[in-house]
Parts: C-alpha cells; sequence; structure tokens
C-alpha cells in the first residue's frame, strides 16, 4: 500500500489484509463486468476500487513480466498470466458462469480446476482432487488428461 501524498501514513491495522467476503467478490467482480476487464489495463482500473489502492504500485506489464502478482490490499488479490501453462484464452472456454447477489461471476470448471490442480501436486490441492475425483466417477466421467 502506497499513501498518497497529502494523505496520513496508514496505520498497522490498516496495513493487514483480511479473507474476502462475499460482498468483497461480488463488488469486486461486478466492477471488472463494468468495465468489460478481459486486459490488464483494466483489471488494474477495477482493483483501484480497493480501499487501499495498493494496485497502484504495479506497472503496465508486470503480470505479463512476473507470471503471478499479489495485490495485498485490504483482500488479497493474485493476478495471474497463466495457471499450469493454461492462460486466460484457453482457460475461457472452461469457464462457468453463476450468478451472485445479481452480479455475473466467472468460475473455473470441474475439468479446469483438475488442470490446474492435478500438475502441481500441492498438499493443499490434494483435497480438491479427491473431490474432484469423485465428481466424475459420480458423473461416470473420467478427469480430462494432463
Amino acid at each position: 500500500m502506497v499513501a498518497e501524498m497529502d494523505e496520513q501514513p496508514p496505520r498497522e491495522e490498516e496495513l493487514t489484509t483480511r479473507v474476502p467476503e462475499e460482498a468483497d467478490l461480488v463488488g469486486l467482480c461486478r466492477t471488472l463486468n463494468e468495465l468489460g476487464a478481459k486486459y490488464e489495463a483494466l483489471v488494474y482500473k477495477a482493483l483501484e476500487t480497493l480501499p487501499d489502492k495498493a494496485v497502484r504500485e504495479l506497472r503496465p506489464g508486470e503480470v505479463s513480466h512476473y507470471g503471478v502478482v499479489r495485490i495485498e490490499d485490504e483482500i488479497m488479490v493474485d493476478l495471474m498470466k497463466s495457471a499450469c501453462g493454461i492462460d486466460y484464452a484457453e482457460a475461457a472456454k472452461e469457464i462457468i458462469v453463476r450468478e451472485v447477489q445479481g452480479v455475473a461471476i466467472p468460475f473455473a470448471s470441474p475439468r479446469l480446476l483438475w488442470r490446474t490442480k492435478k500438475p502441481t501436486q500441492r498438499p493443499k490441492d490434494h483435497q480438491d482432487l479427491l473431490f474432484l475425483e469423485q465428481y466424475f466417477r459420480d458423473r461416470g466421467e473420467e478427469p480430462p488428461q494432463v
């Protein structure tokens, strides 16, 4: 977080992030939708609606350069160029849109989640993969090849 020139420096308690609540996610997705934010500059603009405006510390092109950029505002947002080699154009084919509080919000489909979690072998993804295995089994499907 960066304080504006004419503002007081932030207090310590203002520098911590918290787990986002549904209202945070809905509000941010509403702004992203209103801006038609599919490009970095518009995503940055939408993230400026967060209270600390931490996104202003980024320069254009940093997501492409670094691959993953974490915005630590009142809530934490990770911007990713790709996940497990799957870029936005490819992932967009497997997105499911659900309406939450009147706002269309894109979610990764079970097949896309599998494709992004299976290659990582991260312990925190293990329970998700077990759930997804059961999801596919219940539907008589095989998980996607990775």
